[in-house]
């Protein structure tokens, strides 16, 4: 996946499969990889359920797209932002997209736009479809935002006490580390390692996510990459290597 923050990026919203609770979350998240140009998010919006969004649009300038259901029980919403992804595609005015939806529909489209050399980012919820979310060069997961700003709400009423200090790299336990997980891990370090074994975290990280897309040490509870190999210590020793005239470390990762 690029690396740059200056990627412009298309937002586009599903309404009827995503929440408008965590729209802020959404959109910070977002700012991480790039810089949203074009906002919009699809519904039909003289429905009742999406009225929830219609304050947040105003907030975060996010343009309303109109799309009426012409037939009950079908997402029309799905065809709209289709046509307007291979638009702004065809426009080559931005370098990446932003698919928020749970809906595996869009699988299609994220593949397209990968062909066309585009990054594709999903956010959607945790029982958004596999397919969906191989599709893409990187998923996020809607739940872990949530936990994230509740947490920051948290942490903004109460003091800081000694126990919190000694966990501040852990954000929550959300899923087990599982036998499978270490496999890739190591798997991937061993690709990257040179001879005498030592890979480049930040190299690490990159080939997992092409292996899989939603991985985040975020979903261990984890802040970062690095603080999820620390805890890993029986199958990985960590290197800080601090470069020279600088205060910057460059964090090398070995299979035990």
């Amino acid at each position: 996946m690029k690396n740059t923050k200056d990627l412009k990026l298309a937002v586009l919203i599903d309404a009827d499969n995503i929440p408008y609770s965590n729209i802020s979350g959404m959109l910070a998240e977002i700012a991480k990889l790039g810089v949203p140009t074009i906002k919009r998010i699809y519904g039909d919006w003289t429905k009742p359920t999406v009225s929830g969004w219609k304050p947040a649009l105003l907030e975060h300038a996010i343009t309303p797209i109109q799309q009426y259901s012409y037939t009950q029980g079908k997402n029309a919403t799905d065809s709209a932002m289709i046509i307007d992804a291979m638009d702004i595609l065809h426009s080559e005015k931005v370098d990446g997209f932003c698919l928020v939806s749970s809906d595996s529909d869009f699988t299609r489209l994220a593949t397209r736009l990968r062909e066309s050399g585009m990054l594709v980012i999903g956010i959607g919820e945790k029982k958004t479809p596999r397919p969906f979310i191989v599709a893409c060069d990187k998923f996020i997961y809607i739940e872990i935002i949530s936990k994230l700003n509740i947490q920051k709400t948290e942490n903004s009423k109460t003091e800081k006490s000694p126990d919190k200090d000694k966990d501040k790299d852990k954000i929550a336990d959300v899923e087990k580390i599982s036998n499978n997980l270490i496999g890739i891990l190591k798997n991937s370090v061993d690709a990257i390692a040179d001879d005498s074994g030592w890979a480049f975290l930040a190299e690490v990280g990159a080939l997992i996510i092409k292996k899989k897309p939603d991985f985040d040490p975020r979903n261990y509870g984890f802040t970062k990459l690095t603080p999820l190999f620390k805890s890993l210590n029986k199958h990985f020793i960590i290197d800080e290597r601090e470069v020279e005239k600088t205060h910057i470390k460059h964090i090398f990762i070995k299979i035990k």
